[in-house]
């Protein structure tokens, strides 16, 4: 399915043949990653739990986000509050607005299901433009602290500041967003 498009961005479903490419670009631009996420990304959408989409620019897969309508994990787990995870736009083709637009699909699905939308975010130096990004869309702190994996990091332990230490977000979302045809 097409979620958007313009001139230059298509948003679709994932397809099984962007787990290498995404997988390959992120290996390329030094980040340690595996095909397995993806893989991963790829069977929940198969089963129904999650809608994993992909931007295209200009022809060319440029990014990824997943939305899991009734998310078992983090600090809003088992609420019926739509997550959002794993969002990336490969580093060459930053800033040119690919982010707001799977960002604002992922909204757009998420308020079919729940008025309120959640993620969680890294904390190192990594994450800082998908910090910023997220309070200027509307996202607040959901008040839980640090994170480390699935687990509050409790006050004064010793976390470690890799991927695995995030910090929640919500945003209310406007109900009647959902209900917009896509493309």
């Amino acid at each position: 399915m097409i979620y958007y498009e313009d001139k230059e961005i298509l948003i679709r479903d994932m397809m099984y043949s962007d787990i290498q490419i995404i997988t390959d670009e992120e290996i390329a631009q030094g980040w340690n990653q595996k095909a397995e996420k993806y893989e991963s990304r790829y069977k929940d959408q198969s089963e129904g739990k999650s809608i994993s989409f992909v931007a295209e620019y200009k022809g060319q897969v440029a990014g990824y986000i997943n939305v899991y309508p009734n998310s078992q994990r983090g600090a809003f787990a088992n609420l019926g509050y739509p997550e959002i995870v794993d969002f990336g736009v490969l580093e060459k083709y930053r800033k040119n607005g690919i982010g707001s637009r799977l960002m604002d699909v992922a909204e757009k699905v998420a308020a079919q299901y729940s008025r309120t939308v959640y993620l969680g975010v890294g904390l190192h130096e990594g994450y800082g433009s998908a910090q910023r990004m997220y309070v200027k869309r509307g996202y607040i702190p959901d008040g839980t602290g640090v994170w480390h994996g699935e687990r509050v990091c409790p006050q004064y332990a010793d976390c470690r500041n890799d991927d695995d230490l995030i910090l929640y977000f919500s945003k209310e979302l406007d109900p009647s967003e959902g209900k917009d045809e896509f493309r």
